[in-house]
């Protein structure tokens, strides 16, 4: 297993979702294709994988074990590419348990 890379927008998603009373464990150390960020708000619980969406769509893809591990993950993985997307998707998970 090799050390997994942070992308340059983790810690503003971190902190956008930290802003709005999000729980935030972020999991990027891991490694082995597991999504980056564990979020809790509002009761409901949502992994993130970020992307940074400043990069080209080539540079911002998958890894094949991100892949296997989002196919394989009986729950919801959601990639995000910025703090308000990440925003976006929190605010609205609990809304997807209902």
């Amino acid at each position: 297993m090799r050390a997994a890379r942070i992308d340059a927008n983790h810690g503003a998603v971190v902190a956008a979702l930290r802003a709005i009373g999000a729980s935030v464990c972020s999991l990027a150390r891991l490694g082995d294709g597991c999504p980056d960020l564990l979020v809790g708000f509002a009761g409901v619980n949502v992994l993130l994988e970020v992307k940074d969406g400043a990069k080209p769509p080539s540079a911002r893809a998958l890894t094949v074990r991100e892949q296997q591990f989002i196919a394989s993950w009986r729950g919801s993985v959601y990639v995000v590419r910025s703090p308000a997307e990440a925003v976006d998707i929190v605010r609205l998970a609990p809304l997807r348990t209902t």
